[in-house]
């Protein structure tokens, strides 16, 4: 779960001190792309330092091991063509000792380990140490001397440290990464805990194909493979199918990330690379391949697709019923996530909270609104999750989790789960967070259908279009004796789309009556 325990503190603290040696907290989040692999590349090299004790222990010595390994890379996972002088010395030692030209080597080394792993190659090699901006170095040799002296401080082997307690950690650098972020973090993290919500309600079991066509640095495939691995654990599993995992992302810096988190996690999925929306790299012939479980959280709001980008589809992704979502995508990601799913799939996307409600009790049509109201029509939103504000690192909006399900149980078809998740949150600094007993309640009140006073309930399809398909919790659940709780910035962009709409009736209007006078 999302708890850590002791062993978890103290390698998370010296993750973030050895992240903080090159300038300070203040400035860790912009060297992110020198400390990631870096860090990466420690793990690597102590979990290579032992496998080539296993084999030493066999064939007597750590330089016949050497010998060994060379000729056949297949005994171990990755394949490290780094060997110190002094066979019995640690792998790492190799990049430790560097004292002169430290960027230009370090470089080359890292680019010698992609070289010799196909599955590394723009992971760990990506980064130029010795990259420079207008003649400066951007990490000069004795910033980057202290970074490697920081990461050499703590070993990462198989003995010393469990997938699950690093993965966390690098999680955990990720996360503070993005507090420092601003804007772009919600490009390549999403809040723990609403990862934890999502894998939870998800439910995944072992062997199922996961998605997540927007996976910034796989924060979400990760957790549900989590999950899965403390349910089966509950069970007294110990060997069972680990689920397969799928994600795409456009950005190059946080494709990477993504390949490093799962490796480091010791997990194996398949990470593409481009653009989900205009060019979505899992494919079954001319259809999308499809999964028993979709997880997203796409960007907010986005409003760089047009009429023209739906028309050019060729993968049934957008139904002509259904009609395009305007505007803003977050509906046309909803539309491909549905046509992601297998017959008996289910998903669920975080979303801005207006997806719920724009053009809602509105008299003018609404594209977006339309879309809602297929979903709504055909059945297949499961339920909506309204989250807390201020959880996410790029607004202080809350959002909210619509979870889609093409196989409904028979007594839950016709009806929506809506859950006002809105209070269940613990104050931080920067961000709020939903504590381990709220995560607990959220999927467990959501899986088992069951309705609680002010925090959730079953809505018909009949009440859903009484209220103009409206399917934000906060418009039926009312979290206190009063009115029900909507945030500031909720309110803002309504009156802003409401504005729109009356500005555009005005035109009309104003235009008949030019017809008229003439």
């Amino acid at each position: 779960m999302a708890t850590n325990g002791t062993n978890d503190k103290s390698l998370e603290s010296w993750i973030w001190d050895a992240a903080c040696s090159i300038r300070g907290a203040k400035d860790a989040p912009k060297y992110k792309e020198f400390i990631l692999p870096l860090i990466f590349a420690k793990r690597l090299c102590d979990v290579f330092d032992d496998e080539v004790n296993r084999i030493a222990k066999e064939v007597g010595s750590r330089a016949k091991a050497f010998k060994l390994v060379k000729h056949d890379k297949k005994l171990v996972r990755f394949f490290l063509p780094l060997e110190p002088k002094n066979p019995d010395d640690p792998v790492w030692s190799v990049i430790r000792t560097l004292s002169d030209k430290i960027g230009e080597q370090l470089t080359t080394l890292l680019r010698a380990i992609a070289d010799a792993n196909p599955l590394l190659k723009g992971i760990i090699d990506r980064v130029d140490f010795n990259a420079t901006t207008h003649g400066q170095r951007d990490l000069d040799d004795d910033r980057l001397s202290n970074l490697i002296e920081a990461i050499s401080r703590k070993p990462l082997g198989l003995a010393d440290v469990e997938p699950d307690i690093i993965g966390r950690s690098y999680e955990y650098l990720i996360r503070k990464f993005a507090e420092g972020s601003g804007q772009s973090a919600g490009e390549f993290y999403t809040p723990t805990e609403v990862g934890f919500v999502i894998a939870r309600i998800m439910d995944p079991e072992p062997g199922m194909d996961i998605y997540d066509p927007c996976c910034g640095s796989a924060g979400l495939l990760i957790k549900c493979e989590l999950v899965l691995q403390e349910k089966m654990n509950l069970r007294s599993r110990k060997t069972f199918a680990p689920a397969k995992l799928y994600g795409q992302e456009n950005e190059p810096g946080t494709w990477a990330m993504a390949n490093m988190n799962m490796i480091i996690h010791d997990m194996e999925g398949e990470i593409q690379i481009g653009d989900t929306f205009r060019k979505p790299k899992f494919r079954q012939g001319n259809r999308l391949q499809t999964f028993d479980r979709v997880v997203a959280n796409p960007m907010w709001n986005q409003n760089e697709f047009k009429e023209k980008d739906y028309d050019a589809d060729e993968l049934d992704r957008f139904p002509k019923d259904a009609g395009y979502p305007g505007g803003k995508a977050d509906w046309g990601w909803v539309q491909h996530i549905l046509a992601s799913m297998n017959d008996k799939g289910r998903a669920a996307i975080v979303l801005d909270t207006g997806a719920a409600s724009r053009g809602s009790g509105n008299a003018n049509t609404n594209k977006e609104k339309d879309v809602r109201k297929w979903f709504v029509e055909e059945d297949l939103i499961e339920g909506v999750i309204y989250l807390p504000e201020n959880l996410f690192y790029n607004t202080s909006a809350p959002g909210i989790v619509i979870a889609l399900n093409k196989a409904k149980q028979k007594e839950r078809r016709g009806k929506v789960f809506l859950l006002n998740a809105s209070r269940e949150f613990i104050k931080g600094d920067p961000k709020n967070y939903i504590p381990d007993d709220a995560i607990t309640r959220i999927a467990e009140t959501f899986s088992t259908w069951k309705e609680v006073e002010k925090y959730s309930r079953i809505v018909s399809r009949e009440e859903i279009a009484k209220n103009d398909y409206n399917i934000s919790p906060s418009r039926y659940i009312h979290t206190g004796a009063g009115e029900a709780y909507r945030p500031i910035a909720e309110i803002v962009e309504e009156l802003g789309e409401l504005e729109a709409e009356a500005m555009e009736t005005d035109r009309a209007l104003k235009a008949v009556l030019a017809r008229i006078m003439k």
